[in-house]
Order: structure tokens, then C-alpha cells, then sequence
């Protein structure tokens, strides 16, 4: 009976302690990226589209059913042509419902989503539905869409214009550096000590032009003297959506001339409408043609408020694609284009989950130094977040940027990129898998070899792995990194002395712990874990053995 009484006990007790503990329902509401724009309901299978915009995969569907283009709270109007699974922002999504205690998204139902954009169809378009069936709206639609977006589709820009008439319509290109502008790595990488320009290397402030630009404001005196933004607007938008090639590089070359030196302009003239235009002219085959409409593009997304409106009227494919088979011109303007927009965080995940991670990877080898210098920064700022160093690992980044620090290509810019990657579990374990520890102290020691910059990238990235590896300090015995460390504690920058002290500093506290480290096997065959006090690092165990 005793015993029973106590099984009993321990049973309800059990109960009871389950009971009070089981997970409440969460009230918080979900943050509104994870919500779909056009159900409001949590994600259940989020899909991405070319703006970088997130919906239910359902949602989609059904649009795409009733032949329905949704008009968004911002005034866009999504593409629906192309959806990639946006598996970061689904992991996110279960992680935030684990975290607050709150259900996983159930899948939609069909007909409740049907139900919600029927409801939208109604709101956005309640005289057509009166005059005549729903089908004539997306046709209508759908014409509008091929006009303004060819599917032009191209792998190499074959046909390259040479000079035009006279040579009067190539615009050419300052070599001269980019805008003394800079921001500083704050603390959400603190691993990257270096300043960093917000503006491409391809972009040119200077208003000098040469010879071969003879196209200026002067010979288009509407555009001169309309002071209404709107008409100059018009006219720019008539140019672009010309069917002569001529017309369409007086355009691009006057657009490209004003957004160079006005900066007001290159908010007046981000509209939706000229956006249209440009778009459908940076998959022309005229690689003139293609590399004033991305250099133009380059000037518009050099306002803050411009980068994310570009992103979710898409570009960003087109880009990648540029960035893949364009001329080298072009292939310069759109590493730089996807660094500008990169420097926005809203951006950052949309750019990644677009594909744009692999061709920036492969443009770091370019020819062009242009090209390098933006593809490694853009890939720096993509690379602040944690489903981008994933990315980047797993297309196998990490072996591809060592071995071109190892070879002294553009080794400053890719050690940033390594920072980041350093600073994640995945990024930090494949570089040490890669012997990354004994690549960077070889470095450090070709001091004379290696630039400011390098060294002080290095002792960096160094600090990176350090942090939290318990593999760390055998690879730096190995690689006999304490007396080069050393070595720069002494005669390094402030920055680098700084690091180098905190890790030196970090390697002998794990000596200590080492060394006070006690025999557990000795300990249990001595039976003298009961009631026994030991010393484990610097804290104090009491081990007490208790009977059951």
C-alpha cells in the first residue's frame, strides 16, 4: 500500500507540474513582415517574387487564378511571374512561434483565401465588375504588362553599338574615386574595422564630360526651360519607351547626365513610370544601350529612399543577369547598382533569396577593378546577415574567398567579407576546417608584404574565430600564431594592437582553465564526489551525492 501511495504520489505530482507548465498561447502579434500582404494571415509557405516581396505560395495561386493583380498598401503592384521559396523567412517565422509559445501557420484553406482576394477585386475595381465579367480586367492587365515588360531574354550582349553618328552618344566615364562619404562599421559587426564608401566606384560626382558627350541640356531647351519636374519627367519617359534605338540613347545619356549632377533629381525622377521604361532597356541587346540604363539606375539608387522602390519594381534579376553576360561596362554598373542597393537592410534578404550571392562571388575574379572593389563590398553588406553567411557558406564562399587572400586578390575587401562569415557557427567552422587560422597568421607574418588595411583585416578576422571556438587555440598553436600576434601588439595599429591583446589575453585564460582542469576518472574511482568541494577554472563545484 506504501509503496502504491508513494507511485500514486509522484504520479499526480507529475500532473500537476505538467499542467503548470504547458506552453500559453502567446498574445504578441507577429511582426508585420511575416504576415501575407494579401490574406494578413501568418506565412505557411512564403514565397519571394523579383521586388523581393514575401506571400503565401496560396495566395499567389489564387491570384493568379482570377487573373488578379493586387494594388499593395504602398501603391505597388506585385509581379506574380516568377516566386522562389523563401525558406530564411519560414525558418524565421517557426522560430518566432517557438520562441512566443504560438501555434505554427496552418496551411490556407483555398476557399477562404478566394474569398479574401474576391473581396479585394470588388474594392479595387467595383465599376468593372458591374459592366462586365472579371476576365476582361486581367487581359487588359496582362497587354499592359507585356507592352511596358518584353520578355526579352538574353545570355551575352552580342551586338555592341560603336560610336553612333559622329560619335556623339558615347558618355564617358570618370576613373576618378568615389565620394569621400563613408560610414562606420557599428556594433552589428564588430568584427570589421575598416570605413567603408556608400557610394560604387562606378559612380562619378564630377560634372566634367568629355568630347564624346555632346548631348546637354542645352540642345533639349523644353527639359531647360520647364521648371515642372513632371514635364521633364514626360519627356525623359518618351525617349526611353521609343522604338528608335537613337532615341532611346539620347534618353538614357540625358538621364544619366542629370542624375549624375542633381541630387534632387534623382528623387523627382524615381517614379514608377520611368522605372517601367528603364527596366525594359536593361535587357536590350545594344550594350550601350544596357550600360546607360544600369549606369542611370546606379545614380537613382544613390538615395536612401530610392533603394528599396527599386528593389520591388524589379531590377534586381535583371541586374544579375548584367552582372553575368553584359559587357564589361556593364558588368561594372551592376556590381555597383547591387552595392548601392545593398547598403539598405530592408534589401539585404531580398537581394540573397534573388540569387545574386553566386554571380557576386564570381565577379571578385573579374578583370575589371571596378567590378571587383563593389562585388566584395556588396557582398560585405549582404553578408551582415545571418540566412546570407548561410548562403554564402553553403555555395562554398569560404574555400574561394582564403584562397584568394592566400593569392593577394583584393585581400583587404574579401577579409571583410570573411569577418561576417567568421562571426557565424557555420561561416567560423568552415574556416577553420579550411586551415583559415594558418593562412591569416601567414599573412600577418609577410608584415613587409601586406598593407595597413590587410594586416589589421586579418588580426580581425583572427578575433572572429577566436570567440567561442574551443578548436581555435590548438590551430593557432600549430600555426605558431602567439609570437606573431605579439609582434603586432607591439608595432600594429591601435586597432589591430587592440585585437591582438584581447585574443592573446583569450588564449592564456584558457590555459589557466586548462591547467585547473581536475581528473573526473581519478575522482570516481576515489568515490570522493560525496559532500566534496572541487575547483573547476575559477569557479567552485559542489558535487553532493544524493540517494533516491
Amino acid at each position: 500500500m506504501g509503496g502504491n501511495g508513494k507511485h500514486r504520489w509522484i504520479f499526480s505530482f507529475y500532473q500537476r507540474s505538467n499542467s503548470s507548465s504547458s506552453p500559453k498561447q502567446s498574445k504578441t502579434q507577429p511582426p508585420h513582415e511575416f504576415l501575407c500582404p494579401i490574406s494578413g494571415s501568418l506565412m505557411f509557405d512564403p514565397v519571394v517574387i523579383p521586388s523581393g516581396q514575401s506571400f503565401d505560395r496560396i495566395s499567389i495561386q489564387v491570384c493568379r487564378d482570377l487573373g488578379f493583380t493586387p494594388t499593395l498598401q504602398d501603391g505597388s503592384t506585385p509581379d506574380f511571374s516568377t516566386i522562389i521559396p523563401n525558406l530564411a523567412i519560414k525558418t524565421t517565422i517557426l522560430a518566432w512561434c517557438r520562441d512566443h509559445h504560438a501555434q505554427d501557420p496552418a496551411p490556407p484553406d483555398y476557399s477562404s483565401v478566394e474569398k479574401i482576394v474576391l473581396s479585394k477585386i470588388q474594392e479595387q475595381t467595383p465599376s468593372r465588375l458591374t459592366s462586365g465579367p472579371d476576365i476582361r480586367v486581367s487581359e487588359r492587365e496582362l497587354l499592359k504588362a507585356v507592352a511596358e515588360n518584353p520578355p526579352v531574354l538574353f545570355s551575352h550582349a552580342v551586338t555592341e553599338i560603336g560610336p553612333s553618328v559622329n560619335g556623339r552618344l558615347l558618355c564617358s566615364t570618370s576613373t576618378s574615386s568615389s565620394s569621400d562619404e563613408s560610414v562606420i562599421v557599428t556594433a552589428s559587426s564588430p568584427y570589421t574595422p575598416l570605413p567603408l564608401s556608400t557610394r560604387p566606384a562606378c559612380f562619378s560626382a564630377s560634372g566634367s564630360s568629355s568630347s564624346s558627350t555632346e548631348i546637354t541640356l542645352s540642345e533639349t531647351p523644353n527639359l531647360k526651360s520647364q521648371s515642372s519636374s513632371s514635364l521633364e519627367e514626360q519627356e525623359l519617359v518618351l525617349k526611353l519607351k521609343s522604338s528608335d534605338i537613337f532615341e532611346q540613347e539620347t534618353g538614357l545619356v540625358l538621364l544619366r547626365k542629370i542624375t549624375r549632377t542633381k541630387e534632387e533629381a534623382r528623387i523627382s525622377l524615381c517614379s514608377p513610370r520611368l522605372l517601367s521604361a528603364l527596366r525594359s532597356l536593361i535587357t536590350s541587346r545594344y550594350s550601350v544601350v544596357q550600360t546607360n540604363a544600369i549606369a542611370s539606375l546606379v545614380n537613382l539608387s544613390l538615395e536612401k529612399s530610392s533603394k528599396v522602390v527599386i528593389v520591388r519594381s524589379g531590377f534586381v534579376p535583371l541586374l544579375i543577369d548584367a552582372l553575368k553576360a553584359g559587357s564589361s561596362e556593364a558588368q561594372e554598373h551592376a556590381a555597383g547598382a547591387l552595392f548601392s542597393l545593398a547598403l539598405e537592410d530592408e534589401n539585404k534578404m531580398a537581394i540573397g533569396v534573388l540569387g545574386a550571392l553566386q554571380p557576386l562571388l564570381h565577379a571578385l575574379r573579374s578583370v575589371s577593378e571596378r567590378t571587383q572593389h563593389d562585388s566584395a563590398l556588396a557582398l560585405y553588406h549582404l553578408s551582415l546577415i545571418q540566412s546570407n553567411r548561410v548562403k554564402l557558406v553553403k555555395l562554398g564562399a569560404v574555400s574561394t574567398l582564403l584562397s584568394m587572400v592566400k593569392s593577394g586578390d583584393s585581400a583587404s575587401r574579401v577579409l571583410l567579407v570573411l569577418c561576417n562569415l567568421a562571426a557565424c557557427p557555420e561561416g567560423k567552422s568552415a574556416m577553420l576546417d579550411a586551415n583559415a587560422v594558418a593562412i591569416l597568421v601567414g599573412m600577418l607574418r609577410e608584415s613587409e608584404l601586406v598593407c595597413k588595411a590587410t594586416r589589421e583585416n586579418c588580426v580581425a578576422a583572427l578575433f572572429a574565430l577566436s570567440h567561442g571556438s574551443m578548436r581555435f587555440k590548438g590551430l593557432a598553436k600549430e600555426a605558431r600564431a602567439v609570437e606573431v600576434l605579439k609582434e603586432v601588439e607591439e608595432r600594429g595599429s591601435e586597432r589591430a594592437k587592440d585585437k591582438a591583446k584581447r585574443i592573446l589575453q583569450m588564449m592564456r585564460d584558457r590555459k589557466e582553465d586548462e591547467d585547473d582542469e581536475i581528473d573526473w576518472e581519478a575522482a570516481l574511482e576515489s568515490g570522493g564526489l560525496s559532500r566534496t568541494r572541487y575547483r573547476v577554472g575559477k569557479d567552485d563545484f559542489a558535487a553532493n551525492s544524493t540517494d533516491f
